[in-house]
């Protein structure tokens, strides 16, 4: 997590950059816009802007986007300031915080912005496998691609790809395809040239360049534009970048990694992803199991979580009650490992006691985890198994050769006389069908004629 603070508030900005640190991001400081846009251009890139609300942020984000620089923007300033907060949210910034800084708002903002944990639980053995096989791989120069569900912590192993590489003492910078624009990701991975397009007002220096020695990581690759993909892939090959309007490549040393939540051979198929560039970057497949398939990570994950908001809000840490444990492990977590950190900060917060019970193991709306989702499913398997009740029922007091009777003779209506049909659907053989036909008929009992093609019965 890379954050630049811009301004100075009295001070009270270098308290929110000293509470970020304590929670492991890299700061850097400027003092103007002006001076912010440098950094940015110089290939020190940032994943969140904080600034001084008394700036110009109308301006900031108005040449960030005439740069094709994707970075959001985070207001700062004194509770006094309604007039100037309201004017940056406007401007385009996302969010405000009011300072002094508030230790929890400093931290919900961070990890909004890095959106998944770094913390690398593992406990269950198909997971375990998938990090035996990681750091096996991870000292080589080989691209790897990491698959599964959203939420299952592809970014998460792929930073620990990172530390146990040769690069660990390199940047690691990640690039999340999905949420940068298709116009902006070019200019945002290669760079570019004073000139290049309107706005450009001064070379910019791109995630490759900016991981130069170290890791890139193209976070949900199936989201980027086939032209994109073209210029990609010669990158891979050559180790050599084109910026947007330069004039000569420029060489560069990295190892990729890419993440995709999606299957990228259907992908190929589709003629939405290049054959040769799946080729280069799946050298080695690191596919993460969702967590469904995960059971002895829950319980760990959950544990881990409850410790980690319990301290992030200032609050006592509380034990998981059995039930509760019950109810995580029921449960199917389409999300995730992000789901079921969701779901242990909801219940830290709401748990009453110094037990974490059944009662707080919720859903977003509130709802207790596990509860059915799909009520006219249930209806519907309710009336099914009454209704195979009411046939049981109607069973009994009947002797065994009355059900034959009514059984063959509505398999045979059912097969429109098919004889042969009708036997092999029953288990028996034609001899056998006849047999009981011609008893039937003898006994007065309506018969079925026989279907198109077949023989009559023979009394």
């Amino acid at each position: 997590m890379r954050l630049l603070i811009v301004g100075t508030l009295g001070g009270q900005l270098a308290v929110a950059s000293r509470m970020a640190m304590d929670r492991g991001a890299s700061v850097v400081h400027a003092d103007s816009v002006e001076t912010a846009l440098k950094t940015l251009r110089s290939g020190r890139g940032a994943d969140l802007i904080m600034i001084d609300v008394a700036l110009n942020i109308a301006d900031l984000i108005r040449r960030l986007e005439q740069e094709l620089i994707h970075v959001p923007v985070v207001a700062c300033g004194t509770t006094t300031n309604a007039r100037a907060a309201v004017e940056a949210i406007r401007a385009g910034a996302k969010e405000y915080i009011p300072l002094p800084p508030d230790p929890e708002l400093i931290a919900a903002v961070l990890a909004a912005v890095a959106e998944e944990s770094r913390d690398l639980i593992v406990r269950d053995d198909a997971m375990a496998r998938v990090l035996r096989l990681a750091d096996q791989v991870a000292a080589s120069e080989a691209s790897i691609l990491i698959t599964g569900e959203s939420g299952t912590g592809k970014e998460v192993l792929a930073r620990h790809v990172h530390r146990k590489s040769n690069r660990a003492d390199k940047p690691f910078i990640a690039v999340n395809c999905a949420a940068i624009p298709e116009q902006l990701l070019e200019s945002e991975l290669f760079g570019h040239e004073k000139g290049a397009f309107t706005g450009a007002i001064a070379r910019r220096i791109g995630k490759f360049e900016e991981a130069d020695g170290g890791t890139l990581l193209l976070d949900e690759i199936s989201e980027m534009d086939l032209r994109l993909q073209a210029k990609l892939l010669r990158a891979i090959q050559e180790r050599l970048i084109d910026r947007v309007g330069g004039a000569r490549p420029v060489p560069v040393n990295i190892r990729i990694l890419a993440t995709s939540n999606r299957t990228l051979a259907d992908e190929v198929r589709k003629g939405t992803f290049r054959e040769d560039l799946l080729y280069r970057l799946n050298v080695v497949n690191l596919k993460i199991p969702p967590l469904r398939e995960r059971p002895a990570d829950v319980i760990a994950l959950a544990e881990h979580f409850a410790e980690k908001y319990a301290k992030v809000n200032g609050l006592k840490p509380k034990a998981i009650g059995a039930e509760a444990r019950r109810q995580l492990m029921r449960a199917r977590w389409p999300g995730n490992v992000r789901e079921l950190e969701n779901c242990m900060h909801r219940a830290v917060l709401v748990a009453a006691g110094d037990e974490i019970g059944p009662d707080a193991i919720l859903t977003p709306d509130g709802e207790l985890m596990g509860a059915p989702e799909r009520p006219d499913l249930d209806r519907t398997v309710a009336r099914a198994a009454e209704t195979a009740e009411a046939v049981t029922r109607a069973l009994v007091g009947r002797t065994v050769a009355d059900v034959e009777r009514d059984l063959i003779l509505s398999t045979l209506d059912h097969c429109f006389g098919n004889r042969t049909h009708a036997a092999n659907i029953l288990g028996i053989s034609i001899r056998t069908m006849r047999n009981k036909l011609k008893e039937y008929a003898e006994e007065g009992h309506a018969v079925p004629p026989p279907g198109q093609g077949e023989a009559r019965d023979v009394a």
